[in-house]
Order: C-alpha cells, then sequence, then structure tokens
C-alpha cells in the first residue's frame, strides 16, 4: 500500500510540472491521475478540489521558497553575494530544467482568471520575496556595497521583474542562456559605484 502522504506529494509534484507546462487551465485531474498513475478519485481524496490542490502546492512551494532564502540568509553573508546566489540558483534549474520557471510567476500572468484562494498564495510569495529582496539591497547599500537608483523596495520590485523576465526570455528563445544574459547586467548595475 502507497504512502498517503507520498501519493500527495506526488500529486504535487505532478501538479507542479504541468503547471509550469501549462498554466492553471493546462491540466486537469485527469492529467494528473495519467502521470501518477491513479484514478481520479484517488486525487480527491487528497485535493477535494482543483482550487485545494493548486493552492496547497502555491503554499507549499512559497514556504520552500522562504526556508531557501533562510538558509542563504545562514550561509551567505554578504548582500551582495545573496543576490548573486538568488540569481544563481535561477541560472542552474533554469539550465538544467530542475526548475525552468517560477511557479508564482507563471500563476502571476493568470491572475485575472485564478480562483482567489490560489491568488492570494501567488500574491504573498511575491510580497515575501519582494521583502527579502529589499531588505538584502538595503543591508548592502548600508555596506557600501550596492549601489541604488532607488528605494530598496522599488529596487526590490525591479529586480524580481527582471528575474521573471529573464526566465520569460529564455523560456521564449529556447536558449537557457537568456536568463544570464540579461540577468548579468543587473548584477553589474548593482555593485557598480556612481
Amino acid at each position: 500500500m502507497t504512502n498517503p502522504s507520498s501519493t500527495a506529494d506526488e500529486i504535487l509534484a505532478c501538479a507542479r510540472t504541468l503547471i509550469v507546462a501549462g498554466g492553471y487551465n493546462g491540466f486537469s485531474y485527469a492529467d494528473v491521475a495519467e502521470v501518477v498513475g491513479i484514478r481520479k478519485p484517488s486525487i480527491h481524496h487528497h485535493f477535494a478540489s482543483k482550487v485545494d490542490l493548486v493552492r496547497t502546492l502555491v503554499s507549499r512551494y512559497r514556504a520552500e521558497a522562504e526556508a531557501g532564502l533562510a538558509a542563504l540568509e545562514r550561509n551567505v553573508t554578504d548582500p551582495r553575494d545573496q543576490l548573486k546566489s538568488y540569481v544563481g540558483y535561477w541560472a542552474a534549474c533554469i539550465s538544467d530544467a530542475t526548475a525552468p520557471f517560477c511557479v508564482c510567476a507563471l500563476l502571476a500572468s493568470e491572475l485575472p482568471i485564478l480562483p482567489e484562494e490560489v491568488a492570494l498564495e501567488v500574491r504573498a510569495h511575491f510580497r515575501a520575496l519582494a521583502s527579502w529582496l529589499a531588505s538584502v539591497m538595503e543591508r548592502g547599500r548600508r555596506k557600501g556595497q550596492l549601489h541604488l537608483a532607488s528605494a530598496a523596495k522599488i529596487e526590490a520590485e525591479g529586480f524580481m521583474a527582471t528575474i521573471h523576465g529573464a526566465m520569460l526570455s529564455a523560456r521564449a528563445y529556447g536558449d537557457p542562456k537568456m536568463f544570464g544574459v540579461i540577468t548579468a547586467p543587473l548584477l553589474e548595475r548593482l555593485s557598480t559605484k556612481r
């Protein structure tokens, strides 16, 4: 007999892959059942509806991202290096296709059609990431390591938008290297004294 939590985890992993491939409306429970090798009613046992499934997925994704950022804070103390590590994480994920696109960035492009429960989780991810980036940038400014053209909060929003846009460009061109082509000047601009 399969472990119920491992089945739920398999369902979530499958849903994540399907969302990255085709968005919120790009998959159904039938698709998940086929990939995971279970019947549709088994999915309903773990997640009563698609809204529950995707809300849980985004909530876990957000928790994983926050844990990853906390680990980055513990392991890398220099704010400039924290930003480089964050960009490097995504460059590696895009290059080896382990996580070719941020699930929340992709879902954000679908906000007008998302159920409110899912939209709330997506917005919470963006707020948490922007807050972390702003704190890193502010620390970097205070230490003289980062040179910001505007307030840390505004720079953080621009940084986040550039990272997500670079993901989109790498996908559009079918070239993982495009991510670095776009993000390298961003990091250079923040590190260069004016």
